[in-house]
């Protein structure tokens, strides 16, 4: 083996981990999040979990994103530790699949249909289609399906590579006997524990076995305890992702490491046991793709098995190791672990996450406003602080989902994730600005209660009127943005209309009074910030609705749609617009 081979070698090893990463990253984007989504909510029993674990894991190709996933979602309190130990057995048996693909390489014989199974033979037509895709679409999903098909090519022709590089090794005296080391249980399963941490995947790990076995070199004896390693090896990604996290989280990633080491003790002891008892002839064989990926998934398997009747069992281990702090609790209450770091690893499954922090965020908008507009008719110290924490907790949802959504739109993001990711951005901002103006409110009502200040008859019935608008045009944009719903956004616009025109006729009716003397200029400042706000506040759900039918319209010209709508260009605003009027019409 000269310095070419070992340039090809590393090529080949380069062109494997490529391929798979790009794989797993283009089925990840096809799923567009379904996959976690389905994770989240169908673990309600233990075999429901593990069949749903194996089924994602095979899909996504990845056993450790499955399992960072998983400590996601119970750092995020949105599952159960129990319910993630299921989904975790179940990540091992299908990461086994992997390994099964890449036994193809190994497939011998002269028949064309065991020839077109090699992946030398339908690699190449699988990467010139994606390529199409790729260079010839535009249709995101296409190019997504484009990406798995080079993924797999590429993940093929860099096994098939690593093979022939390592081939001519076969000769080597010195790279046989080095693998003969390896034959000890404990040494061999040292490792591929540590092949498998470095690289952080047992599925590129076991490829790389399988890769070695064209020289020979490789037995059975040797096989069977670096595979071991190798499900040991892949725990550190999750106990890496476990850092930080709250106690039930790192519970989750130590169940992982607990369930590899448990399932390896268990089945090396009987099996070396039963070895020395039968001697089993096939160690001292050279060991196959085949062969290997058979062991792979006994192994899973068996494990699985044998360990998930006990899960409870884990679970209490799991809590004996990371014990409860005072802590805890506290931080339990966190609604934004929504926003786990982790998440970000799976970009479509973020966005939905994000979607649904900004619609509790956007449902207290809601309720601090309606609070304060209650406050002008029956003044409550207490619905005063209330408006002031919600107030501040906006606040601080703006800032937290600003920060996670930025960081997220740095990622490699579907077109239609990266149009979610703009308007969300855009409508956290106007929900932040309605809490606003819902302490503006709030402090009016204040002032009017200390000073004893009340309105005239008729500014009280204007001023119901015109509250009853902005509930209605608070409701419909929070439904608008919680709902996606583009044909409620399209009546939003209509009724701000009539805000707007409610502002200017509620001002000109106060001069009326002010020059009549039923009013007081005092009140008339009150009056006007109220009307001022509310006016604003429906400023704040247009932007809303017109931005959620921006997003669904693939990017319009907003100020070319308002300008039509002003213009009386549409005729069903106009339709809207005179009843939203006849509605809100002041006595």
């Amino acid at each position: 083996m000269d310095i070419f081979d070992v340039l090809s070698m590393v090529g080949g090893l380069a062109l494997f981990l490529y391929g798979m990463h790009a794989m797993g990253e283009g089925l990840a984007k096809l799923s567009g999040g379904k996959l976690e989504r389905i994770l989240e909510k169908l673990t309600s029993s233990p075999i429901k979990g593990v069949l749903l674990g194996a089924a994602v894991t095979a899909v996504i190709q990845s056993s450790s994103a499955t399992t960072v996933m998983v400590v996601g979602f119970v750092n995020s309190g949105i599952m159960r530790l129990s319910q993630a130990i299921n989904i975790i057995m179940g990540a091992n048996v299908g990461t086994t699949i992997t390994s099964w693909v890449l036994s193809l390489s190994g497939v011998e014989g002269d028949s064309f249909w065991i020839q077109i199974l090699k992946p030398t033979s339908f690699s190449p037509i699988l990467a010139l289609i994606g390529v199409c895709f790729l260079l010839f679409t535009k249709n995101a999903k296409k190019q997504d399906i484009g990406t798995i098909l080079v993924g797999f090519a590429v993940l093929m022709t860099g096994m098939d590579t690593m093979s022939a590089a390592v081939k001519p090794l076969a000769d080597v005296p010195e790279f046989t006997s080095l693998f003969t080391v390896f034959s000890n249980p404990i040494l061999g399963l040292l490792a591929g524990a540590v092949l498998t941490a470095v690289i952080q995947s047992s599925s590129a790990s076991v490829g790389i076995l399988q890769a070695l076995c064209v020289t020979g070199a490789i037995h059975y004896d040797t096989a069977l305890p670096i595979i071991m390693g190798q499900n040991i090896g892949t725990c550190i990604t999750a106990l890496l992702s476990g850092i930080g996290a709250t106690k039930n989280a790192k519970r989750a990633s130590v169940v992982h490491l607990y369930f590899n080491l448990i399932g390896t003790t268990i089945f090396m002891s009987v099996f070396y046991l039963c070895n020395a008892i039968f001697q089993f002839s096939f160690l001292e064989q050279a060991a196959g793709a085949a062969g290997i990926a058979f062991i792979h998934s006994v192994f899973n398997i068996t494990a699985t098995l044998i360990l998930l009747p006990f899960s409870k069992l884990l679970e209490r281990l799991a809590y004996l190791t990371i014990r409860d702090g005072k802590e805890e609790a506290a931080i339990n209450t966190e609604e934004f672990q929504l926003l786990d770091v982790r998440f970000l690893e799976k970009p479509s499954f973020a966005v939905q996450q994000c979607k649904a922090v900004a619609a509790r965020m956007a449902e207290l908008s809601k309720e601090a406003i309606f609070l304060a507009l209650d406050m002008l008719q029956s003044y409550q110290s207490e619905k005063f602080e209330q408006v002031c924490q919600m107030e501040e907790y906006v606040d601080r949802y703006e800032d937290e989902l600003g920060t996670y959504l930025v960081r997220l739109s740095s990622r490699n993001l579907t077109e239609k994730d990266s149009r979610t990711i703009s308007m969300l951005l855009h409508c956290i901002g106007d929900f932040e600005r309605i809490s606003d103006h819902a302490i503006n409110i709030s402090e009016a009502a204040k002032e009017m209660n200390d000073k004893g200040m009340k309105f005239s008859e008729d500014a009280v019935k204007e001023i119901q009127v015109f509250a009853e608008a902005i509930r209605e045009i608070v409701e419909k944009a929070v439904t608008v943005f919680v709902t996606d719903d583009v044909a409620m956004a399209r009546l939003v616009e209509p009724l701000e209309e009539v805000v707007d025109n409610l502002n200017i006729e509620m001002k000109s009716r106060h001069i009326t009074r002010l020059r009549e003397g039923k009013c007081t200029i005092e009140m008339g400042f009150i009056l006007s910030d109220l009307t001022t706000n509310y006016e604003r506040v429906a400023d704040h759900c247009s932007n809303i609705a017109v931005c959620l039918i921006q997003i669904h319209a693939n990017g319009f010209d907003m100020h070319s749609y308002l300008d039509t709508l002003n213009k009386g260009e549409n005729t069903v605003f106009r339709e809207k617009y005179l009843s939203y009027k006849a509605k809100y019409m002041l006595p």
